[in-house]
């Protein structure tokens, strides 16, 4: 068996940076495909996070740092072949401004009908790389809820999208179906049975419980493919020769939150905003429309089979404190081909 069956990430999963022009329209025709998922940061600016997706429809925007509604915007124009196409926002396209966009390719539909669950869902999955988008409509009850993966996800992130009291509820396999954390919050994991019914995702379904309001719901849902990406959990060390993290892969994206302990920040670091070499110390927060950060604190290094913490700051590695990771790759350690890859260059320009 190959270590990867995904030789080229980029193909499923890519990290676009760009400059704002203030220009309606512009199109960024960098990403490698039709994005599916759409998550936008502006790096210089005190902005909201802004996702949109095909299966919603590309007008629809949340944001994950809120537990505000979904809106009606004119933002995204589309999804084209190789990016997007946007409007003079200043959240997403404003002169002078720097900006981030992480995207996923599903499976460039708006979505089909799945009757897996006890109530039907709309789906549009990519079972290559294990990432599906699902919105589906709650009313009662404990209900089974079709993702459309064939495999177990060992993240689930859903949000009410007519409610504004609805936190983003995320399942991570490393805490299991009896406990949540809150992708718009610095609350450490929350245990109830009501978040997943204390039942864990199976091939086919995920399941709700009575913590939804009746509404209208999206989940993304994500499930580990070997070389591509990893979902887990770490202790940490309290220093700046912090611990490692094996992956599989040379990192393009790593989330990570502490789940023991409140009030600390999610911490997204990729391989565009600081390119080609370690320490990577770039900082975004999911949690958060604060503007990028390159104190130091989020220092920590992309290596060619995972990635290693070189900070003793509490959001990433508090001794002794347990922390949730989500990572996508740049590179499979080694390719189908038996081709290695390597670490980034450590050093600074």
């Amino acid at each position: 068996m190959p270590f990867s069956n995904i030789d080229k990430p980029s193909k499923y999963f890519n990290t676009v940076t760009y400059s704002g022009n203030g220009v309606n329209p512009t199109s960024i025709t960098s990403v490698g495909f039709k994005p599916d998922l759409l998550w936008i940061k502006c790096r210089s600016n005190i902005v909201s996070n802004l996702l949109f997706d095909a299966v919603r429809g590309v007008s629809k925007r949340l944001i994950s740092n809120s537990t505000a509604t979904e809106t009606t915007e004119t933002q995204i124009a589309s999804f084209d072949t190789n990016g997007w196409t946007m409007d003079a926002d200043t959240a997403n396209n404003g002169s002078g401004r720097t900006y981030v966009a992480w995207n996923w390719l599903a499976s460039n539909t708006a979505g089909s009908s799945n009757t897996s669950g006890t109530i039907s869902s709309t789906v549009s999955a990519n079972t290559t790389s294990g990432f599906s988008i699902v919105t589906f409509t709650y009313s009662s009850g404990s209900p089974t809820v079709g993702h459309g993966l064939g495999v177990a996800p060992a993240i689930v992130i859903v949000k009410n999208r007519t409610s504004d009291v609805n936190n983003w509820l995320t399942y991570h396999k490393s805490m299991g179906a009896t406990k949540a954390v809150y992708l718009n919050s610095t609350s450490a994991e929350v245990t109830s049975s009501v978040f997943f019914n204390n039942t864990a995702p199976t091939s086919s379904v995920f399941t709700v419980s009575s913590n939804l309001y009746a509404a209208d719901h999206v989940a993304y849902c994500f499930a580990e493919v070997k070389g591509f990406s990893k979902f887990g959990s770490y202790t940490g060390n309290g220093s700046t020769d912090g611990t490692f993290i094996y992956t599989g892969f040379k990192p393009a994206f790593v989330l990570i939150k502490q789940s023991s302990g409140a009030g600390e920040f999610w911490t997204l670091s990729d391989n565009k905003r600081v390119a080609n070499y370690n320490v990577t110390d770039a900082r975004l927060f999911p949690n958060s429309s604060n503007a990028e950060s390159s104190n130091g604190a989020g220092n920590i290094d992309f290596l060619s089979n995972g990635f290693k913490i070189r900070n003793s700051d509490a959001p990433m590695n508090t001794s002794s404190a347990t922390y949730i990771y989500m990572a996508f790759a740049e590179n499979p350690f080694v390719s189908s081909k038996g081709i290695p890859t390597t670490a980034r260059w450590s050093g600074s320009f």
